[in-house]
């Protein structure tokens, strides 16, 4: 496939790397130097693009795809309170994009997991649950978008908690969160690339449940696989379509 790279950052770098690697071809990369220069007509040679760029310039992004009637893969986050709105503008113009706030196999595996485990301990009143997320400090957005789908797949799957809360520690100490509400603690530290961890715990024990990136790859190489899946199919999709785990 010919890909655009819509940001190229860390993640932008290494996704290059693997497309280039699964015999890939990266036609434009566009970022901020070049991000105001850019039209349309730029983007009409080629097959997929790849976002990973910031909260601010994914929608402006987006637009950008949805104008070339280029597929548009989107592995940044912070910008999901436009959800609903985005999905609409893709299906009435009969465009194509696949979001996710994780492209990891290992992560993925872990979502199902996570909901399986909310169902299996829902019952049990004595555990109270909350999440808890560790990242680089350079990383813009708290909570991580990963911690708030574990979130979701906990409060879609527990009649205990029915919407989340963030504590950002060393900022927000004062937060308390009620009975109802899922705590997500957010921890910045140096190039962590991503540690995601769900706590239950009661009084006699603790049921502890986590997943350790120990670098970027399996985010990099899956997004070229999210783009490979996309290539031909129109729609709006998230990363999870992708994977069938109940088989």
């Amino acid at each position: 496939m010919k890909i655009v790279l819509l940001g190229y950052g860390k993640m932008g770098q290494l996704i290059e790397k693997f497309a280039l690697k699964r015999g890939h071809e990266v036609v434009l990369i566009v970022d901020a130097h070049n991000r105001d220069s850019i039209t349309a007509q730029d983007l009409e040679d080629a097959d997929v693009a790849i976002d990973f760029s910031t909260p601010e310039a994914a929608l402006s992004n987006i637009s950008l795809c949805f104008e070339s009637n280029l597929p548009l893969v989107v592995g940044t986050t912070g910008w999901y309170e436009h959800m609903q709105e985005v999905r609409e503008t893709c299906l009435e113009a009969e465009q194509s994009l696949l979001y996710g706030s994780n492209f990891s196999i290992g992560v993925n595996i872990f979502f199902h997991v996570n909901r399986l485990l909310a169902q299996a301990v829902d019952p049990y009143k004595q555990y109270d649950v909350q999440v808890e997320e560790i990242h680089h400090i350079h990383k813009l957005d708290a909570p991580s978008g990963t911690a708030i789908t574990i979130a979701e797949g906990i409060i879609e799957n527990s009649s205990s908690k029915s919407s989340w809360v963030n504590e950002v520690v060393g900022e927000d100490s004062d937060l308390i969160n009620k009975p109802d509400e899922l705590l997500i603690e957010s921890l910045r530290i140096e190039e962590v690339p991503g540690t995601h961890t769900v706590l239950y715990s009661s009084e006699v024990d603790q049921i502890e449940f986590k997943h350790t990136a120990h670098n970027r790859d399996g985010f990099a190489l899956g997004a070229v696989v999210a783009a490979e899946w996309l290539k031909g199919r129109k729609g709006f999709f998230q990363v999870t379509e992708i994977f069938d785990f109940n088989k």
